[in-house]
């Protein structure tokens, strides 16, 4: 692979080392190119952390977390039908938060050593694109600021969480979701705005540990991108676990008051409410992390909500300039999706020319059940007139399930009338995360549900439910009865 002329210092420069920046570094240094991460992510120390937000106060963070809050909650609800009983648990939160750092720190030092073997320049610094070949290196040691030249520049800056006027963080009582994981004490009552995705998975971790939690939310209809059923059975599930779900709930004021939060809401009915919490998470949405990215001379284009605006390759309106990740409107704030668009930029650059299928993108709330889907919903191909069948296969009529104790949920498989072909696979229920990448593989390969019932699986497993559901559509289902719809007696998740 031939390198950029000399007078570049790199063939390829990336901003920010999150999911789509680190992918995107390692191939295209895979791929031969003399390349530089540029990220000034830091933690609570100061200590500079690859991997961004997502690994290490994220996504990664929030997982590590709820697997300690799950086993928890199991030793102290469900092993009595095991013949297990614990005495005087006691639950200790700095080793819980301790685990879950000691797991980040790996994943980001692994990282690291990524780039180690792929010599890769890690510049711990802030970037700031000044043309189409030059970035402005801020170092975050103090020093001189500097500029750096690049064939190629691949922005992958990231998100942070919308700030809220009515409800400013404090780092104490008050906190956005990124700081949501580092609460010294477990909260009594836990007040969170945003029950969208990371709402969710914050209160599913703290109310497993204890926590009484209402989470406040202005829409009035709960996670209204899912399909009807899917979301309709998680809200009865998520308010049966525990959860207080306020729905129509406008926030008009948050304030620390004694070391606890007032805070102060409007219903859909216009009524206004007051309630007071230990702590209050503001979990209400992301924006791209655009201010500042590019000096105004660049004129890099963005839209009006300050996405980087991009083509079909991720390409800017500037040559060789490339935005990826959280940083563009294509498909969802996805890891994965990054990770994609950062392989997918660097082969582009080699001359490797492939797409992403933004229509098999799988999507996967980690709640306790898991939530995943990929394809479109029964309420969007009703809305265009499309010609559909749906099988629904419940949780507990698959054996596996009752071996683990994980009878709540349902797959709900949906294709096309006429040709067969699948349309949609929508799943609520354990291990849902795992169990959709066989319907992602099977949507990108075209099949149909015809060759999902063909396909043999293992039995007894969790994934079996995706088969029988297959088989449901010509009503030959083996281990339960053909629903077309959610049956009235399918238990709460």
């Amino acid at each position: 692979m031939p390198h950029a002329a000399t007078h570049f210092d790199y063939d390829v420069i990336v901003i920010g080392a999150g999911p789509a920046g680190y992918a995107a570094a390692i191939r295209a240094a895979q791929l031969g190119f003399k390349t530089a991460s540029v990220d000034d992510w830091r933690d609570k120390n100061g200590i500079p952390k690859l991997g961004g937000t997502y690994v290490n106060a994220g996504c990664i963070a929030r997982i590590s977390l709820l697997e300690s809050a799950k086993i928890h909650h199991l030793l102290t609800h469900d092993l009595a039908v095991h013949g297990l009983h614990v005495v005087d648990l006691h639950v200790d939160l700095t080793q819980m938060l301790a685990r879950k750092d000691n797991i980040t720190h790996k994943l980001s030092q692994k990282i690291a050593s990524l780039f180690t073997a792929h010599n890769i320049t890690r510049l711990v610094a802030r970037g700031r694109l000044l043309n189409a070949k030059q970035i402005e290196i801020t170092p975050c040691d103090g020093s001189k600021q500097y500029t750096l030249s690049a064939k190629n520049i691949i922005l992958a800056s990231g998100s942070s969480p919308v700030k809220q006027p009515y409800a400013l963080t404090n780092d104490d009582t008050i906190v956005h979701a990124d700081k949501a994981l580092a609460l010294q004490q477990i909260p009594k009552e836990l007040g969170i705005l945003g029950a969208g995705i990371i709402g969710l998975e914050l209160a599913g971790i703290w109310q497993k540990l204890g926590t009484h939690v209402t989470l406040l939310d202005a829409q009035n209809h709960f996670l209204p991108a899912l399909d009807k059923d899917i979301s309709s059975a998680a809200y009865d599930y998520f308010q049966q676990q525990g959860l207080n779900i306020q729905l129509g709930a406008r926030v008009i004021s948050a304030k620390s008051i004694a070391e606890q939060v007032k805070v102060d809401y409007q219903d859909a009915g216009n009524a206004v409410h007051t309630r007071t919490f230990d702590a209050f998470i503001v979990a209400s949405g992301h924006k791209p992390n655009s201010e500042n990215l590019a000096a105004v001379e660049a004129q890099l284009l963005l839209d009006e909500n300050g996405f980087v605006h991009v083509d079909e390759h991720c390409a800017t309106n500037l040559p060789g300039v490339y935005a990826i990740g959280d940083l563009t409107a294509l498909g969802s704030m996805l890891a994965h999706k990054g990770i994609e668009e950062g392989t997918f930029v660097a082969e582009q650059i080699a001359g490797i020319h492939s797409a992403i299928n933004y229509a098999t993108m799988p999507n996967v709330i980690y709640s306790d059940p898991e939530i995943a889907w990929v394809g479109q919903t029964e309420q969007a191909l009703n809305a265009i007139g499309e010609p559909i069948k749906i099988a629904v296969f419940p949780f507990q009529e698959n054996a596996k399930a009752h071996v683990l104790d994980k009878i709540a949920g349902f797959v709900k498989l949906i294709t096309h009338a006429d040709t067969d072909k699948i349309l949609g696979v929508h799943i609520i229920g354990a291990n849902a995360s795992e169990l959709i990448a066989e319907a992602v593989l099977a949507m990108e390969f075209s099949a149909s549900s015809e060759d999902l019932a063909r396909t043999i699986h293992a039995h007894p497993t969790l994934s079996s439910a995706l088969h029988e559901a297959a088989l449901m559509l010509n009503d030959r289902a083996l281990h339960g009865l053909n629903f077309k719809t959610i049956p009235a007696d399918t238990p709460p998740c």
